[in-house]
């Protein structure tokens, strides 16, 4: 614990020299910096409350285990280890949460995210099972109390998506939905199907962190737009007007397609939102590709060819197959309550990275 103590103490002394930093009237006049002053400033809060619990408890033990020592009485002996009793289970609780708040954060954590999600394999049913994700995540968001909006889709005959790209707001976003990036598999009897038989399908999830305009530069000259009338629904507005428009990142190849909104130059910010957010992803994707060849990371945020979990139908079971994790209540899953999966997922992680953390 003394190596954990050391590391404790330099956040305390990092923490005490921003709240000094944010009271000065220079960097108060500098909003950005006071705003990435006072964020930091915020992530550190909980942590720095805890170690000072910690050290409270761990004097107070110090402190019983001292008079221990001593001659007591009866009543007195039984009430300092009654209450020893009651502390070290304290101080060992917090020590392992400290531990996990000692971590590395991710920095995409509390982002805001744009959600894809693609019908894969299986046709229509493909489609229809790609549309019933969707719903999932619509509904966990609205329990989480996040806003949801449609970036971008594009519907079957079915009913269903070939894709659908959602933007997802609200607090720590990313650090509870990454792990949905991956192929998701079902197994039912499509509706269509009249011989009863159970299909196996699949949609593919990607989850990207919005990019903010720190996080990447994109340099103008390494993007090709085209405008082009936009096709399908919208009326004759749609067809007699180039409002659709689409960008191509250069260097990467990137192309985002936009053609929802009725002006050009909506349709030009929606892509633009888009674009950043998966340049973004790809480099970072790239970055963590090498990180891993060299050290494997525990979960990971999964590739979208990598299948991650399978819903059946007919069991009423859903299971990680990352994690081992098997529930029989793929209703409610599908309703949304998705907490007991990703908690499972979140712990999973943390036990790994401390298991590596051990190890170097």
């Amino acid at each position: 614990m003394d190596e954990i103590f050391e590391k404790l103490q330099a956040v305390v002394d990092r923490y005490d020299e921003l709240n000094e930093l944010i009271s000065d009237p220079e960097v108060i006049a500098d909003t950005k910096r006071f705003m990435a002053l006072s964020k930091e400033e915020g992530s550190l809060r909980d942590i720095v409350s805890e170690f000072n619990k910690y050290k409270k408890i761990t004097a107070q033990l110090d402190e019983d285990k001292e008079m221990l020592a001593e001659k007591l009485d009866d009543d007195m002996n039984e009430m300092v280890k009654g209450e020893i009793s009651e502390l070290e289970p304290q101080k060992s609780e917090l020590e392992e949460k400290m531990k996990i708040m000692l971590l590395p954060k991710d920095p995409n954590d509390d982002k805001n995210i744009i959600m894809e999600i693609h019908g894969a394999a299986g046709g229509d049913e493909g489609s229809l099972f790609a549309a019933d994700l969707y719903d999932m995540y619509i509904r966990y968001a609205e329990k989480q109390g996040w806003k949801t909006s449609i970036i971008d889709q594009s519907d079957t005959e079915v009913g269903g998506f070939k894709e659908i790209a959602i933007m997802i707001q609200g607090e720590k976003v990313y650090s509870k939905l990454k792990f949905e990036n991956g192929a998701h598999r079902v197994q039912r009897v499509p509706a269509t199907e009249s011989a009863g038989r159970i299909h196996t399908s699949t949609a593919t999830v990607g989850v990207m962190p919005e990019a903010e305009d720190v996080d990447i530069d994109i340099d103008p000259k390494d993007i090709k737009t085209d405008v082009y009338r936009a096709s399908g629904a919208g009326g004759q507005h749609v067809n007699k007007t180039s409002s659709a428009v689409r960008m191509t990142h250069l260097p990467t190849g990137i192309v985002v397609a936009m053609q929802d909104e009725r002006s050009q130059q909506q349709n030009r910010a929606k892509a633009m939102q888009v674009l950043k957010a998966r340049v973004y992803d790809y480099y970072q994707q790239q970055e963590e590709d090498k990180y891993d060849s060299e050290r494997k990371a525990a979960i990971g945020t999964g590739d979208r060819s990598e299948r991650i979990r399978t819903y059946n139908y007919p069991q009423n079971r859903v299971t990680d197959h990352r994690i081992g994790l098997t529930l029989n209540k793929l209703d409610k899953v599908m309703n949304g309550d998705l907490d007991e999966i990703i908690d499972a997922l979140i712990v999973s992680d943390q036990a790994k990275k401390l298991e590596q953390l051990k190890n170097e």
